[in-house]
């Protein structure tokens, strides 16, 4: 279990992270999310003490993290760092080297993971041949083939097409069955919501959000109704508390309320003239919706 307790970081005046505090357990995973400068990546290089922090802590069942904790880490930073001069399986020996592994060990690894990762090259092959995202995929590799314990994932989807996002969160949910801890960056709201059993929001070094995905969505309310009716948009449009309405590819609408209880006087206006409605659900707003709110409030 990660722990990491009220760290700060300053860069001059400018307080990058601040009293940021959290738990990841084993087997979970956690999505840290927000703008471009939020303080995603101080965060991971405050944990990986490649930043040295001001005050808190950073614990690592229980204790504070050391050499042999750091070689059960396995990170990949947004920046990629592979040698396009060296070869596949030469990159894979060095850096699980780095982590405390043997050549000998991780040598019967390498086709393995290079089959699970359809990577297009072959190990005897310079990393430069490789298309950009067999490169990301290889980089991933690095990161997980000596089976770390807590792995850190610094926008892991950037670049990928779908099939290949598909393949690296097959990999992720991998690691997570095995007992890993997991934390990742991204900007993709939908990969967080299929993934992520804690979400962090950061705004200005400060978490703003923290909770599950499900609990931070209801705690907004089901204020999004799509129906389908004989209401046109501009009667929906009419009824108090109704904030916006959208068209949809169907016959129905999205509409955007005030609060929840404004679903019942649509209801009820609805069925005036029929007692049966083809679509009428509520939901509370998507990941992306609130990210956007946050972002709103805070340059309010």
């Amino acid at each position: 279990m990660l722990e990491v307790v009220n760290l700060q970081k300053h860069f001059g005046n400018f307080c990058a992270i601040n009293d940021l505090s959290f738990t990841i357990k084993s087997g979970k995973i956690l999505g840290l999310i927000g703008q471009n400068g939020a303080g995603k990546t101080t965060t991971f290089r405050l944990i990986l003490n490649l930043l040295a922090k001001e005050t808190g802590n950073v614990m690592w069942s229980g204790h504070p993290l050391n050499q042999t904790d750091y070689n059960e880490i396995g990170f990949l930073p947004e920046e990629r760092g592979l040698d396009p001069k060296d070869t596949v399986e030469n990159q894979l020996y060095f850096f699980a080297e780095l982590r405390g592994k043997s050549k000998k060990e991780i040598d019967p690894l390498i086709d393995k993971y290079m089959e699970k990762f359809q990577v297009k090259g072959k190990r005897k092959d310079k990393i430069k041949k490789l298309s950009k995202g067999n490169q990301q995929k290889i980089q991933l590799i690095v990161t997980l083939i000596h089976q770390p314990k807590l792995i850190i994932l610094d926008e892991p989807f950037s670049g990928l097409d779908p099939v290949n996002t598909q393949i690296l969160i097959d990999g992720i949910l991998e690691m997570k069955a095995k007992g890993a801890s997991i934390i990742f960056s991204s900007h993709n709201m939908d990969n967080v919501e299929k993934l992520c059993d804690q979400l962090i929001m950061l705004q200005n070094g400060k978490m703003i959000l923290n909770g599950s995905v499900q609990k931070i969505r209801e705690s907004y309310g089901r204020t999004r109704l799509t129906i389908e009716s004989k209401l046109t948009k501009q009667e929906l449009l009419n009824i108090t508390g109704v904030k916006s309405v959208k068209e949809t590819s169907t016959p129905a609408y999205h509409l955007i309320l005030e609060n929840p209880s404004i679903a019942h006087d649509i209801w009820k206006k609805a069925t005036l003239e029929t007692d049966y409605l083809p679509v009428f659900s509520t939901e509370s707003p998507t990941l992306e919706e609130i990210f956007k709110m946050k972002v709103g409030e805070v340059h309010a």
